[in-house]
């Protein structure tokens, strides 16, 4: 399974290293995707005749890696699905970003997404949906920021459109930032902590970064 790697599994959850350009669900490119490959690695390992359940509970966009949990039962699913909407399920994402930012704030706009275009936009309170994120700044160098972000809310591209928004897009984003590099968004869901669904113990996981430019140049950096 090139596309994934496996970091934590048990009867009632799946905990994965999702790598960047890999749809989470099947679309219209019919690239191999998440679920899919997942549920054909559950089917070979547990000999699972039939269709295998596994239910998707939070997203990453298709050209970001990292850390994303998935359920195995729908118990599971719709007690993760209940920590989202309580925002007791932590998501830690960390990007790197262009031009002089603050070394933290928050962010709060209302975004609307153009379906048809795949693409968000800040709008007015009344015709968008509320979307708010916390950040730190890591480090700066050559006019790049490595920032910790805390999603509060977890709207389409959210990330990538409030910094771009303020003239910070993210490196390397194709879509908010018009970039012609090559290089994979620096995008990247680093750390993951929520409640397990049935033995609540509290669950923790966090991954080094990409070994990619741009986080590279924050090798010796202290990550928080």
């Amino acid at each position: 399974m090139e596309e994934l790697k496996i970091i934590y599994e048990d009867n009632h959850i799946i905990v994965i290293d999702k790598l960047p350009n890999v749809p989470v669900q099947a679309d219209i490119s019919n690239d191999k995707d998440i679920q899919t490959i997942l549920k054909q690695y559950l089917k070979d390992k547990y000999n699972k005749p039939g269709n295998v359940y596994l239910a998707i509970v939070h997203r990453l966009d298709r050209p970001v890696g990292g850390l994303m949990v998935l359920a195995k039962t729908s118990k599971a699913a719709a007690r993760l699905s209940k920590q989202i909407r309580e925002k007791t399920f932590i998501k830690t994402y960390y990007a790197v970003v262009q031009n002089n930012i603050a070394n933290e704030g928050t962010l709060t706009d209302y975004l609307i997404k153009n379906k048809k275009d795949n693409i968000s936009y800040v709008t007015s309170k009344d015709k968008g949906k509320l979307a708010i994120l916390n950040y730190k700044k890591v480090a700066t160098i050559n006019n790049l920021s490595l920032l910790e972000i805390n999603l509060i809310t977890g709207r389409s591209h959210q990330i990538r459109v409030q910094f771009s928004s303020r003239n910070n897009p993210l490196y390397a984003d194709y879509k908010y930032n018009f970039s012609k590099t090559k290089d994979n968004i620096a995008l990247f869901a680093k750390g993951l902590s929520f409640i397990h669904p049935t033995t609540k113990e509290k669950m923790i996981f966090d991954i080094p970064l990409p070994n990619r430019y741009p986080f590279t140049l924050f090798n010796n950096k202290t990550l928080h």
